[in-house]
C-alpha cells in the first residue's frame, strides 16, 4: 500500500495572523487569542510560531507512533517504515532549528504535503484522477490526526509554492538570460532543434494538489497529473547548489521521465520531459529526498543491469547476480549492498528500463530483452511486459559495446559459401516470411503495447505505405513491437525437444511400380558380354555404356529426376533392364538447402530398374582432393566447381545416411570378369551382411548331439574360449538380488501449515537422481561354444550357444552397493555358476585376468583400456563368502606369473609392446578456456597442443600455469588470423604465430550466443552469423587445413535456427574437402558424476580415417541420454551401439567427492590438508598416482544471511528444494529476523491446502492481473517462486541439494540457488558447492590449477571446452596408421578425463 504524509506549509496569500480551520481545537483557539491580546506584532508573531512548533511536536510523536503500529501489523515494509521515519525526523528538526523565515523556504516552498509512498506498490493509484488516487494511498497519520494532517490549503493548480519566494511559471522562466546559451545575437529558445535542456535542483514532485509523489510508480502512465518545482540551471552546470539557477514553481505536466547515462559512468541521469523542455535531475529538496532515494535503487540498478547486458549479451542470470553482488554502490545512496532479493524486488522495474532502452536503439541492434539472462530474470520474477510507459531513454549517449571480438575474419572460401547460399536464401526466406506474416499473428495482442497504434513517426512507420512509405521493411511499428512475443521466440530457439518421435529413416530413392516399357525408343548395341548382360544400350538416338551416369524419370512427375550410376545393362524376363547405384543429392542430405546445387554424394543404395525409366545421360565428374590440398587453404578460390549447364554434375564424398557421416569415397575395385556388373553398393552392403552372420570355426568334438567348436564370430570380433564377453543384465541373473538403489520409502503426511509449498511436490521423479539408471553389463567368460545336431546329422550352425561362466561385481554380493563405492570400478569376482545363453545375446569382447597373474600392476593393466577387468577372489552366493578362486579359473599358460611383478610377458602383451608409437598431433586449441579439451587429448596421449587462444585473461593465466610449454595467445582471434593471413610470423608481443602446415589437429568451442536469439536466417540477422565466432572457427580450419578438427558445443548448436548452423558448419568443411560428421554425446556416460550434453562435430582431412564416436563407458540415466537429432524432420543417431547398458556403473556424486573435508559458507582457504585418503575408485583417479598432500580451491561463495538462512533449512532428504523449506520466522547472522510469507489469494489452479488455508501469494493466482501490492520480500520462501511456480515446473531444483548416489546437474560458471541450475547445494553442508567439487564433477584432476577469484575460478571450470578429449581419441585414434579396427577398444586412458564442458 502507498502511503500518503502531509506537512504544515506556509500557505500562499494566507496571513501568519490568521489561523487555518484545520489547525486542531485547542491550538487553534489560542492562536485566535493571540490576535485579541495586547502583545506588539513580534511578540504576536513569536507566540503564535511557539503555538504552532508545540503542536508539529505533538503531532510527529502520534506520527511515530502510528508508524510504528502499521509496521508490526506488516502494512508497511521495513524500507518505507524507515523513510516515512526519517522524513519525519528531518522535517521537525528544520522546524526546530529555524524561525518563520526558514519555514516558509524549504524547497522552494514545496513540503511534504500529502507525500505519496515511493514503494512499487503506488502502481495501484487509481486512473480516474488525483482525488482517487490519493484516496488509495495508505495514510501515514493516524485516523484520530487526520484533521491536521490536512493543515495548509492544498496548493491546488497553484502548486505548493510561498509568497516569500519569487518563482515563475515555466515558459517565463525558460526565457530567464540565465538558461542561455546563446548570445545574444542569436534566436535563443526558438533556435533548439527539440526542446531544449536543462538541470534542475532542489526539486520536488507533487500532484496538483500539492502532495509529494514518486514518478516511477505508473501514476504519468495512468494520466495523473505531476508537477515539480526547483531551482532551474544551465545545462553546463554541473554544481547542484541553488546559486546561478533560476526557482521554478509548477514546471509541467510531466509528459514523460527517462533514464540516461548507460555509459559507465558512475550514477544513472534521471530527467522529465515537459511541453517546453527536457529537465535532468540534480539534487532532491530536503523534504523530498527520502522519497527520492527509494527510487535511486532501482534506478542504479538499471543502469548496472543494462551496461552489463550491452557488453556481455551472452551471460547467464548467474553472471547478473555476480555482477549486482559484487558492485559498490556510490557515495550519497543511503544503501551498502546490493543482492538478489534488491534484484527480484525490483524487478518489473528493472526489465521495463530494459524495454525502453530497447525501444531507444536501432531496429537492427538485438535487443536486450531476450538474452538469456534477462529470459531467467523475467520468468523467476513473473514480470508482465508490454506495459504502456511513458518513459524512454536519449539517444546519442555513447555506450561502451562492442568489447568482445572484432569482425569476423573470414577466408575466401568460407565467405563465398555464407554469400552464395545467403543471396539466394534470403530473398526466399522474406517471401515465405510475407506470406506467414499475413496469416500469423506477431503480436500477443494482449500487453498494452501491443494495443497501442502506430506511431506514425518511427522508422518503421514511416516505411509503412500507410504513411507513404515503399513498405519494403515490413517492421513492426517500435513502439509497437510485442515484448512477449519475442521472449517467447528466443524461449522456443533455445528449447530441445527430448521426446523426439521414432522416424523413418531418410528416404530411398526405391521405384516401387514396373513401368510399360516402349521398346521402340530401347535399343542394344553390340552383342551380349555373358548370357545376357551388355556393354551399350541405345535410348532415344543416345548410346549408353556402363559406367555412364543417368537421370532417371520418378514415378510421380512432379519430384524431381533421380541421379544414377549405370553399373550394368541386361534383359531378362522383367523386361530390359539396368542396375542404378544411386547419387544423393545435397538436399536429400543433412546439409538441405545449404549444399551446392549440382554436388552429389555416393551412398550405398543401388537397385534393378527397367531402362525405360532412363530420361536421359548426365556428366559427374568426381572431384579428387588436390595433391597440394593441405597448403590451397585460405587462397581465393572458386566456389564453383563445374559449371551449371544442366546435365553436369560432381560428386566428392560418400554419404551414410543414417549417421550423416561424409566420407572419401570407397575404394573399391572390380574383377576382370565382372567388370561388367560390378556395383560398389552392392560390394559394400554384402560385405556388411557377411560381418553380420554369426559364425563358428574351429570344429573340436561331438559329445551328446552338439557339435563344440573353438571360435565364433560376430560383426567382425573374434570369440574364443576363455573370453570374456559383454551381456546385457537380463541375460542372467545372481543368486543375491540387486538391493540397491532402493526404492524410496512412501511420503509421509507433511504438516501444511509448516511447509505450505510441499503440496507441489507431486510428482515421483527427483532431478539428478541414479533411481532408473540402468545396471551395467553382465560379465561373463566363455567355457563352450556349440550348436545342436540336426536331425539330417549336420550342426544347426544358425543357432550358436555359449557356456558361461558369471562374473559377480561387487554389487551383486550380499556387501551390495558399499562395497562397489569403495572397489576399483572393474574388479570382479569369479563364480562357478554357469549359463547357457544365444550367442546373439553377445553385446562385445572384453578381457578378464586373475590379478596374481598379470605382469604389470593392476592401476597400468587397467588404465591401459576400457575393456579390461581383473578378479582376485572368488564368491560362493551360497555361503556368502569369499573365496580364493580354484585353478580353472586362471588362464591357461599364465600360471605362476605372480602379482604383476613383470616376471614374464604373455604373447598377448608382448604384440602390444610391439606397437609403434605415433607421434602427437600439432594442436592450436581455440577458445581453449582453462584448457579442459586440451587435457583431455593430452591424457588420450594423441595431441601435444603448442598453441591456444583465449581472450579472457584469468582463462588464459591458468592454461599457462598447467602448459607452460604452450604458446597462449591472450587475444582476439580475429586478429590473431588475419595477422597469418597477411604474413605475419609474431604477433604484436612478439610471440610466434603458427604459420601454415604447423597445425596438425585443430580444436575448439566457438561461442554461438551471440545470434541465438534469430528465428530466422534474413538480411539483418544473416549479417550478425556471418559475423559469428563460428565463421572465424571455420575459417582457421580453412586456412591451416589441419589432418584433423573438432568443433564441441552446446547440445543446442545442432538445433539453433532450425539446425542452420549446423548445415553451414557441414556445408563448409564438405567444400573444404574435408570427411565429417556431427554426433551428441553425454558425459555422464563416460565417468563424471554429471549430466553433460554436447555436440560434436569431427572431421578429417582426406586421406586420414575419418573417427567414430566412442561407445558409452558408464550407465547413466535414461532421461538424460537422448542423443538423437532431427533436422528437417529426418531423426540422425551417432554410430554408437551401447544405448542400453555398458561396462561400468555410474559414478555418482559420493564417487566424486565424499572424501573432500567439510568447509563452512564462504569458505576461502585457497590451500588447506586432505585430512583422509581417498574413498572410492573416482577419488584414487583424480587425485591422482602422485602424493599430494595439499587440497587445492575447495572454496566456496559467501551467500547473504537471508540465501544461508535458506541453506540451512533446506532437508538433508534427497530430492530436497525450495518447496521442503519451512513458513517461519528466522533471526538471520546480520541480526535481522525474516517474515512469514503470507498467503492471500485463492489458487485456482491447486485450490486449497488440506487445512482450507489459502495457496497464492499474488491476484495472478485467481486470474486477475498481477498486483504489485502482493509482492513480500525477506521471507524464507521466496515470494517469486510460488508466485511464478505453476508456469515453470513449480521451479523444480531451485535450492536444491545433490544426492550423495545422483548426479550434478550441468555444471554452471557461477553456481546460485535460484540459478538456471538451482541444485547446487551440498548433500549435506549448509553451503553451495566449492570450486574444488564444481572441477571433480568436470573431471579435472586435482593437480589442475586455476587462476583468479572464486567467481573467475568458478567460471572457468564450468565454462571449459571439454576435458573428454581423451575419449575421442580412444577408440579409433586420430592417426592414418595403426588404427583399431571398428568395434574393438583401444587403449584410452582412464575414464575420470572423459569430461567436456562449455558455456551455458
Amino acid at each position: 500500500m502507498n502511503v500518503g504524509r502531509r506537512s504544515c506549509l506556509c500557505p500562499e496569500g494566507k496571513a501568519m495572523g490568521a489561523p487555518d480551520a484545520h489547525v486542531a481545537g485547542g491550538t487553534g483557539r489560542k492562536l485566535v487569542a493571540c490576535n485579541t491580546c495586547s502583545l506588539c506584532p513580534q511578540e504576536c508573531v513569536k507566540e503564535k510560531l511557539s503555538l504552532v512548533h508545540g503542536f508539529l511536536q505533538a503531532d510527529a510523536q502520534n506520527q511515530l507512533s502510528d508508524l510504528e503500529t502499521k509496521l508490526h501489523r506488516e502494512e508497511l515494509s521495513e524500507e518505507g517504515y524507515l523513510a516515512r521515519v526519517k522524513a519525519l525526523l528531518s522535517k521537525e528538526l528544520s522546524v526546530e532549528n529555524g524561525d518563520a523565515a526558514a519555514l516558509s523556504q524549504k524547497s522552494n516552498g514545496c513540503s511534504e504535503n500529502g507525500a505519496y509512498g515511493s514503494d512499487e506498490d503506488s502502481e495501484r493509484a487509481g486512473p480516474e484522477g488525483e482525488e482517487d488516487s490519493a484516496m488509495e494511498m495508505e495514510e501515514a497519520v493516524a485516523s484520530s490526526s487526520s484533521s491536521s494532517a490536512k493543515r495548509g490549503r492544498a496548493a491546488g493548480s497553484e502548486g505548493p509554492m510561498c509568497p516569500s519566494l519569487s518563482q515563475l511559471e515555466e515558459p517565463e522562466m525558460l526565457t530567464d538570460e540565465r538558461l542561455s546559451i546563446f548570445d545574444a545575437n542569436e534566436d535563443g529558445f526558438e533556435s533548439y532543434e527539440d526542446l531544449p535542456q536543462h538541470k534542475v535542483t532542489s526539486f520536488s514532485v507533487y500532484d496538483k494538489k500539492g502532495h509529494l509523489c514518486p514518478f516511477d510508480t505508473g501514476l504519468i502512465e495512468r494520466n495523473i497529473e505531476l508537477y515539480f518545482s526547483g531551482a532551474v540551471k544551465p545545462i553546463y552546470d554541473d554544481n547542484p547548489c541553488l546559486d546561478g539557477g533560476v526557482r521554478a514553481k509548477k514546471l509541467g505536466p510531466i509528459n514523460a521521465w527517462w533514464i540516461t547515462g548507460f555509459d559507465g559512468g558512475e550514477r544513472a541521469l534521471i530527467g522529465f520531459t515537459t511541453a517546453f523542455a527536457d529537465y535532468i535531475l540534480m539534487d532532491p529538496s530536503e523534504e523530498y529526498a527520502p522519497t527520492f532515494a527509494l527510487m535511486q535503487e532501482k534506478i542504479y540498478m538499471s543502469k548496472i543491469v543494462v551496461e552489463f547486458l550491452q557488453n556481455n549479451p551472452d551471460v547467464s542470470y548467474e553472471d547478473l547476480l555476480n555482477k549486482i553482488e559484487t558492485t559498490v554502490p556510490p557515495a550519497g545512496l543511503n544503501f551498502n549492498r546490493f543482492t538478489e532479493d534488491s534484484l527480484l524486488r525490483h524487478a518489473q522495474f528493472v526489465v521495463e528500463q530494459v524495454e525502453s532502452y530497447d525501444e531507444a536503439g536501432d531496429s537492427d541492434e538485438p535487443p536486450v530483452l531476450i538474452t538469456p539472462c534477462m529470459r531467467d530474470l523475467i520468468k523467476l520474477a513473473g514480470v508482465t511486459l508490454g506495459k504502456r510507459c511513458v518513459r524512454r531513454v536519449v539517444s546519442g549517449i555513447a555506450s561502451n559495446k562492442d568489447k568482445g571480438p572484432t569482425k569476423a575474419t573470414t577466408t575466401k572460401l568460407v565467405y563465398l559459401i555464407f554469400d552464395t547460399f545467403f543471396s539466394e536464401q534470403i530473398e526466399k526466406n522474406e517471401r515465405e516470411e510475407d506470406k506467414e506474416n499475413a496469416m500469423k499473428r506477431r503480436r500477443c495482442g494482449v500487453c498494452e503495447v501491443c494495443q497501442q497504434p502506430e506511431c506514425g513517426k518511427c522508422k518503421a512507420c514511416q516505411n509503412m505505405v500507410k504513411f507513404g512509405g515503399s513498405g519494403r521493411s515490413k517492421q513492426a511499428c517500435l513502439q509497437r513491437r510485442c515484448p512477449n512475443l519475442a521472449v517467447r521466440e528466443a524461449d522456443e530457439d533455445e528449447e530441445v525437444d527430448d521426446n523426439i518421435p521414432e522416424m523413418p529413416s531418410p528416404k530411398k530413392m526405391l521405384q516401387g511400380r514396373k513401368k510399360k516399357q516402349n521398346k521402340s525408343r530401347i535399343s542394344w548395341v553390340g552383342e551380349p558380354i555373358k548370357k545376357d548382360y551388355y556393354q551399350k544400350v541405345c535410348i532415344d538416338s543416345e548410346t549408353l555404356e556402363v559406367g555412364d551416369c543417368v537421370s532417371v524419370s520418378p514415378d510421380e512427375p512432379s519430384k524431381p529426376l533421380y541421379l544414377a550410376r549405370v553399373t550394368a545393362l541386361w534383359e531378362d524376363s522383367s523386361g530390359q533392364m539396368f542396375h542404378a547405384h544411386w547419387f544423393c543429392q545435397g538436399i536429400d542430405t543433412v546439409l538441405g538447402k545449404t549444399s551446392d546445387s549440382l554436388e552429389l554424394f555416393l551412398v550405398d543404395e543401388c537397385e534393378d530398374m527397367q531402362l525405360s525409366y532412363i530420361h536421359g545421360k548426365v556428366n559427374v565428374v568426381y572431384k579428387a582432393p588436390s595433391e597440394n590440398w593441405a597448403l590451397e587453404g585460405g587462397l581465393d578460390m572458386e566456389i564453383k566447381m563445374v559449371e551449371d549447364d544442366g546435365r553436369t554434375y560432381f560428386y566428392q564424398m560418400w554419404y551414410d545416411q543414417e549417421y550423416a557421416r561424409f566420407e572419401s569415397p570407397p575404394k573399391l575395385q572390380p574383377s576382370e570378369d565382372n567388370k561388367y556388373k560390378f556395383c560398389m553398393s552392392c560390394a559394400r552392403l554384402d560385405e556388411v551382411r557377411q560381418k553380420e552372420i554369426l559364425r563358428v570355426m574351429e570344429p573340436q568334438e561331438e559329445v551328446d548331439g552338439k557339435m563344440f567348436y573353438g571360435l565364433a564370430t560376430k560383426n567382425g570380433v573374434q570369440y574364443r574360449i576363455g573370453d570374456g564377453v559383454f551381456l546385457l543384465p537380463e541375460a542372467f541373473s545372481f543368486s543375491m538380488k540387486l538391493a540397491s538403489p532402493a526404492k524410496r520409502p512412501k511420503k509421509e503426511a507433511v504438516d501444511e501449515e509448516l511447509y505450505p509449498e510441499h503440496y507441489r511436490k507431486s510428482s515421483e521423479y527427483i532431478k539428478g537422481s541414479n533411481q532408473d539408471a540402468p545396471e551395467p553389463y553382465r560379465v561373463g567368460r566363455i567355457k563352450e561354444i556349440f550348436c545342436s545336431i540336426r536331425s539330417n546329422g549336420k550342426p544347426n550352425e544358425a543357432d550358436i550357444k555359449l557356456r558361461l561362466y558369471k562374473f559377480y561385481r561387487p554389487e551383486n554380493t550380499h556387501k551390495s552397493m558399499k562395497a562397489s563405492y569403495h572397489s576399483d570400478i572393474n574388479l570382479l569376482y569369479w563364480s562357478d555358476e554357469e549359463v547357457t545363453l544365444d550367442f546373439k545375446a553377445v553385446q562385445g569382447r572384453c578381457r578378464v585376468e586373475y590379478g596374481e597373474d598379470l605382469t604389470e600392476c593392476i592401476q597400468d593393466y587397467s588404465a591401459s583400456g576400457s575393456d579390461r577387468f581383473y578378479f582376485l577372489e572368488a564368491y560362493n552366493a551360497k555361503t556368502k563368502s569369499f573365496e580364493d578362486p580354484p585353478n580353472h579359473a586362471r588362464r591357461a599358460g599364465s600360471k605362476g606369473k605372480g602379482k604383476g611383478k613383470g616376471k614374464g610377458k604373455s604373447k598377448s602383451c608382448r604384440q602390444e609392446a610391439a606397437e609403434v608409437k605415433l607421434p602427437k598431433l600439432r594442436t592450436l586449441d581455440v577458445f581453449s578456456g582453462c584448457g579442459g579439451l586440451s587435457e583431455g587429448f593430452h591424457q588420450a596421449g594423441i595431441s601435444e597442443t603448442l598453441w591456444a587462444i583465449e581472450m579472457w585473461d584469468p582463462a588464459a593465466q591458468a592454461f599457462r600455469l598447467n602448459n607452460p610449454g604452450t604458446t597462449v595467445f591472450t587475444e582476439d582471434c580475429n586478429v590473431l588470423l588475419k595477422l597469418v593471413m597477411s604474413g605475419e610470423k609474431t604477433n604484436s608481443l612478439g610471440q610466434k604465430l603458427p604459420q601454415k602446415g604447423d597445425v596438425e589437429m585443430l580444436c575448439g568451442g566457438p561461442p554461438c550466443q551471440g545470434f541465438s536469439g534469430m528465428n530466422r536466417f534474413n538480411s539483418r540477422t544473416y549479417s550478425k552469423f556471418k559475423n559469428s565466432l563460428v565463421v572465424s572457427f571455420l575459417s582457421y580450419c580453412d586456412y591451416y587445413r589441419p589432418r584433423f578438427f573438432l568443433l564441441e558445443n552446446v547440445r543446442n548448436f545442432v538445433s539453433f535456427k532450425r539446425s542452420m548452423v549446423l548445415k553451414l558448419t557441414l556445408r563448409c568443411l564438405v567444400r573444404m574437402g574435408y570427411q565429417c560428421t556431427f554426433g551428441v554425446l553425454q558425459a555422464g556416460q563416460y565417468g563424471v558424476a554429471q549430466t553433460r550434453r554436447r555436440a560434436i562435430v569431427l572431421a578429417a582431412a582426406p586421406g586420414e580415417k575419418l573417427p567414430m564416436f566412442p561407445e558409452p563407458l558408464h550407465v547413466f540415466a535414461p532421461r538424460a541420454c537422448q542423443l538423437s537429432v532431427v533436422v528437417d524432420d529426418k531423426k540422425f543417431v551417432s554410430n554408437i551401439t551401447r544405448t542400453y547398458s555398458g561396462p561400468f556403473r555410474t559414478i555418482t556424486v559420493r564417487d566424486t567427492m565424499s572424501d573432500l573435508p567439510e568447509i563452512r559458507n564462504g569458505a576461502s582457504a585457497l590451500e588447506i590438508s586432505y585430512n583422509g585418503e581417498p574413498q572410492s575408485w573416482f577419488q584414487r583417479q583424480i587425485r591422482g598416482s602422485q602424493y599430494q598432500p595439499i587440497l587445492r580451491d575447495h572454496i566456496c561463495k559467501d551467500m547473504s544471511a537471508l540465501v544461508a538462512a535458506r541453506m540451512r533449512h533446506v532437508p538433508l532428504a534427497p530430492g530436497s528444494d525450495w518447496r521442503d523449506l519451512p513458513n517461519i520466522e528466522v533471526r538471520l547472522s546480520d541480526g535481522t529476523t525474516t517474515r512469514k510469507l503470507r498467503y492471500t489469494h485463492h489458487e485456482k489452479k491447486n485450490g486449497r491446502s488440506s487445512t482450507g488455508a489459502l495457496r497464492g501469494v499474488c491476484s495472478c493466482a485467481e486470474g486477475k492481473p498481477c498486483d504489485p501490492a502482493d509482492r513480500q520480500f525477506n521471507t524464507l520462501i521466496p515470494w517469486c517462486l510460488p508466485h511464478t511456480g505453476n508456469r515453470h515446473n513449480h521451479w523444480a531444483g531451485l535450492y536444491g541439494r545433490l544426492e550423495w548416489d545422483g548426479f550434478f546437474s550441468t555444471t554452471v560458471t557461477n553456481p546460485e540457488p535460484m540459478g538456471k541450475q538451482g541444485r547446487v547445494l551440498h548433500p549435506e553442508q549448509h553451503r553451495v558447492v566449492s570450486v574444488r567439487e564444481c572441477a571433480r564433477s568436470q573431471g579435472f584432476p586435482d593437480t589442475y590449477r586455476l587462476f583468479g577469484n572464486i567467481l573467475d575460478k568458478h567460471r572457468q571450470v564450468g565454462a571449459a571446452p571439454w576435458g573428454g578429449g581423451e575419449v575421442l581419441g580412444g577408440p579409433v585414434p586420430l592417426h592414418p596408421v595403426g588404427a583399431v579396427q571398428q568395434g574393438q577398444s583401444s587403449i584410452p586412458p582412464p575414464p575420470f578425463t572423459s569430461v567436456w564442458g562449455q558455456c551455458e
